[in-house]
């Protein structure tokens, strides 16, 4: 089945070395390249005055904080922005933070999209900074303000449920994180994922007027509303072909990824049975399946009679 969406995997990581990007925006690229993180986990350094702020840090990195401190020079920072609470993304906050005095700012800490079930484990577990709890929680909507440059939250749960992009204010710039990337969709894996809410958050930024993206791995989204609609047909026609496998006599996850993702690196093949399972998660919810008892990895699922 082909996907509506044109993926860009064009990029150029320049570890250690800061890009500019855009007026007062620099991209800074950890050396972790990964099949989760592409060439690496992006940080951005915003402000052109003599107070900046730093967005995602990334990982506990010696030499990506080095980098960080020699691009930001002799310049202030006042706040510490977290799209997101995985080990990618948040822990470096910490030790930042020490060294500038900067505040962090987030939706808030980690937790789960939904409880876990009776017996489940979150195999992501390992994958979350726990231990990160913000300075400031910022609402939906409400807006830091720096030294020429103002920051607004858009949240944006799906991929994690403390998911929140920043519009850099007079711009049109979105830092979209691990939401809405170029080069690859977004793994959404329960507990900690919700496609539902995933699917919510592409409508929520569909209704913007944002100009581009800057994500959290690769390079920039430039034409937002194209490459969103593109997506949003593909996690659609994702859910089309789990529903297909059911149809098909399909009954276990693991059968069904080896359809659906058939062309998929193996490597990636434990993230997409998260995925069908957030799709059948979702699919239950909208009656259009069953399984006895919650729905889980290793569960039997059904078409209902209706469908």
């Amino acid at each position: 089945m082909a996907d509506d969406v044109s993926f860009d995997l064009e990029f150029t990581p320049s570890y250690g070395t800061p890009v500019a990007v855009a007026p007062g925006v620099q991209r800074l690229t950890v050396n972790n390249p990964s099949p989760f993180t592409f060439h690496g986990t992006n940080s951005y350094i915003v402000g052109a005055g003599a107070s900046v702020a730093v967005i995602d840090p990334g990982p506990e990195d010696d030499a990506h904080l080095a980098a960080l401190k020699e691009a930001i020079g002799g310049r202030s920072v006042s706040h510490i922005f977290v799209t997101h609470t995985h080990r990618d993304h948040s822990p470096l906050a910490r030790r930042l933070k020490v060294e500038t005095g900067a505040l962090t700012v987030a939706e808030g800490p980690h937790r789960p999209s939904r409880p876990l079930h009776e017996g489940e484990t979150n195999p992501f577990a390992e994958s979350a900074d726990a231990d990160f709890r913000p300075d400031i929680a910022l609402a939906d909507g409400e807006t830091i303000t720096g030294d020429g440059w103002a920051l607004t939250a858009v949240h944006t749960p799906g991929h994690t449920a403390n998911h929140c992009a920043f519009a850099l204010e007079k711009t049109g710039i979105l830092f979209s994180a691990d939401h809405v990337m170029a080069w690859a969709t977004t793994i959404v894996a329960p507990p900690d994922g919700s496609m539902a809410d995933f699917m919510a958050s592409v409508e929520k930024l569909l209704s913007r007027d944002d100009r581009i993206y800057f994500p959290g791995h690769g390079g920039p989204v430039r034409e937002p509303k194209s490459f969103l609609r593109g997506l949003r047909t593909h996690r659609r026609m994702r859910e089309r072909a789990v529903l297909e496998r059911i149809r098909a006599g399909d009954r276990l996850i693991a059968d069904m990824v080896k359809v659906i993702y058939a062309r998929t690196d193996p490597r990636l093949h434990g993230a997409a049975a998260l995925s069908v399972l957030a799709h059948l998660e979702d699919l239950i919810e909208k009656g259009r399946v069953i399984t006895d008892g919650p729905p889980s990895l290793s569960g039997s699922y059904r078409p209902t009679a209706d469908d």
